[in-house]
């Protein structure tokens, strides 16, 4: 890992960096689909793309790879393979809305996923599936449990598996900063900004820096309402 697990832990500013960083990892990225920010429905849909959309299939594979771990416990493919149908199962109808807002119905399954995700973990497994840590980021995000210190944990698995990617680490400092781990956030920030290219860099010290002074994208005395800040028009 290239930081520490342990750290501790919308407005505005931090949502314009959610959308700007959103569309940076939609491309290439397993389980990432754009539109919805990082915590929604949407991003869980593009992993159905292959799929189709029949519910009842992952349902199905839910049910069977429940029974699996728990007879086998200590079964890590069969958690991977149990996580990976509740994802697939998270984007179905019921879960999300068309406009790809998370349910109450899609947020008891987001707590479900975290619960297997955790006894996964738990399992120490010797290289934790990047794939799945990358759709879980999904599940912690704002909208859906909003989760920023368990965010920070599944994408430095991520970045240890793609070191090269400036978004990653750039969505890395963001949710740090916002659970309040500046070390972390730091780090990332400042891997990121060595990623960039020169045209980016200035722009990017500075997205990242106003999200670390005001993680929660709290207003300020100078700034101006706007119609664009409302929560229901912006992401």
């Amino acid at each position: 890992m290239l930081f520490d697990l342990r750290g501790r832990g919308r407005r505005r500013t931090v949502q314009v960096i959610y959308v700007g960083l959103a569309a940076l990892l939609g491309i290439g990225l397993i389980g990432f689909g754009i539109g919805g920010g990082f915590g929604s429905g949407g991003l869980l849909n593009a992993a159905n793309n292959n799929e189709g959309s029949g519910g009842a299939g992952f349902s199905g594979e839910i049910k069977k790879y429940n029974k699996v771990v728990a007879r086998q416990p200590n079964n890590v493919a069969a958690w991977e393979k149990l996580i990976n149908a509740q994802l697939h199962e998270a984007g179905n109808e019921g879960y999300v809305t068309q406009t790809g807002q998370v349910t109450s119905k899609g947020r008891a399954l987001y707590s479900q996923i975290s619960q297997s995700w955790r006894r996964y973990l738990a399992l120490n497994p010797r290289t934790p599936n990047p794939e799945l840590a990358q759709r879980m980021v999904a599940v912690y995000g704002e909208e859906g449990l909003n989760q920023p210190s368990n965010a920070v944990q599944v994408l430095q698995i991520v970045v240890a598996a793609r070191p090269t990617s400036k978004a990653l680490y750039a969505q890395l400092a963001v949710f740090a900063y916002k659970s309040h781990n500046v070390r972390v956030g730091d780090l990332a920030s400042a891997k990121a900004i060595a990623l960039a290219s020169p045209s980016e860099r200035a722009r990017l010290k500075t997205e990242l820096a106003e999200v670390k002074k005001r993680p929660n994208g709290e207003s300020t005395a100078t700034t101006s309402p706007s119609p664009t800040t409302s929560p229901s028009t912006t992401k």
